[in-house]
């Protein structure tokens, strides 16, 4: 059998599998679990902060907001990680996967800030590389509907 010639072997390669659909349901099933929906619920109905001052008020060390905050915020960093290393197919995942954008449209005002104070500059850059990827497949897709969900979300 003659081998496939290198651009069709691409087109081939980016093809979502069996896998990366599994993968998209077993983090699905992580997102319904009791304690992950109640940070996920408060992180899209609370969290908006603009300042590390709003932030620190907002989630403040040891609160239950501040535990919310770190689940939703390092589960989203993990699915990113996934799609950024090959694991998970991004487009596949950018047919299902809008709340990760809508985790780096809270997120994006403060991250500068919470780089500098934790002196760690790549805290979430998994995140905000598939985010930044996925907003050019929207405005690839549908010009004007990255604007249009930014504008909700940031309100």
């Amino acid at each position: 059998m003659a081998s496939l010639s290198p651009p069709m072997e691409a087109i081939m390669q980016a093809r979502a599998t069996y896998d990366d659909a599994r993968l998209i349901l077993e983090l699905y099933e992580t997102r319904r679990e009791e304690r992950m929906r109640k940070a996920r619920a408060w992180f899209a109905g609370s969290f908006r902060p603009k300042t590390l001052d709003d932030f620190a008020a907002l989630c403040p060390p040891g609160s239950d907001e501040n535990a919310s905050y770190r689940m939703v915020t390092t589960y989203w960093e993990m699915v990113a990680s996934f799609v950024n290393s090959g694991v998970l197919n991004q487009e596949l995942f950018f047919q299902s996967g809008r709340e990760l954008l809508l985790v780096w449209e809270r997120l994006r005002d403060i991250l500068p800030g919470l780089r500098e104070k934790n002196s760690d500059a790549f805290a979430y850059t998994n995140l905000e590389t598939v985010a930044q990827a996925y907003v050019e497949y929207l405005d690839r897709r549908s010009p004007g509907t990255y604007a249009a969900f930014s504008s909700r979300q940031r309100g």
